[in-house]
């Protein structure tokens, strides 16, 4: 993104601060003056062709009103699409993983907790600082799941997500 600047893409695009699309100011590419910038990708992603190069909008978004782009970016709201300046904040590797979704293959229905064969138990682990932290095992599903909830309040702070939908 070294040849993308501020004064560029303010040239190019108008922000809209209602749904975070950036709209083209000028006609490019075949695209329209005034038609919304970019194509949704597979990944829920929106990306937009500059110069022939591909960017991801978010990342867009944020250099324009920040003046800077931090290695990785993160959607509070975990909507891909969702690309309002509001909704995006500098993250580390690791806080973008504390951000993350519950996997689609978790069988408890609460992340961090998995059920473990052997003893017949509900483990409770959160990861921190690229290091799991085993928070004890339960015979409870929900009582696990109160434990790694409180863990994770405290060891992820604002990028605590507890994958349900009251995130």
């Amino acid at each position: 993104m070294r040849d993308l600047t501020v004064d560029l893409l303010n040239h190019l695009f108008e922000y809209d601060k209602e749904t975070g699309n950036l709209i083209w100011k000028i006609q490019n590419q075949g695209a329209r003056k005034g038609s919304i910038a970019g194509t949704l990708r597979p990944d829920g992603r929106y990306q937009i062709a500059i110069n022939k190069k591909l960017y991801l909008t978010h990342r867009l978004v944020f250099l324009m009103h920040k003046g800077y782009l931090p290695e990785i970016l993160d959607h509070i709201n975990n909507d891909a699409g969702d690309n309002r300046i509001e909704n995006l904040r500098a993250a580390s590797r690791s806080q973008n993983g504390y951000n993350s979704k519950l996997a689609s293959d978790n069988k408890s229905g609460y992340k961090g907790v998995f059920w473990v064969k052997k003893n017949k138990k509900w483990r409770a682990s959160i990861t921190f600082n690229k290091k799991a932290i085993h928070l004890g095992c339960f015979d409870n599903v929900e009582e696990a799941a109160e434990v790694v909830r409180k863990a994770r309040e405290e060891l992820h702070g604002d990028f605590a997500h507890h994958g349900d939908d009251n995130d």
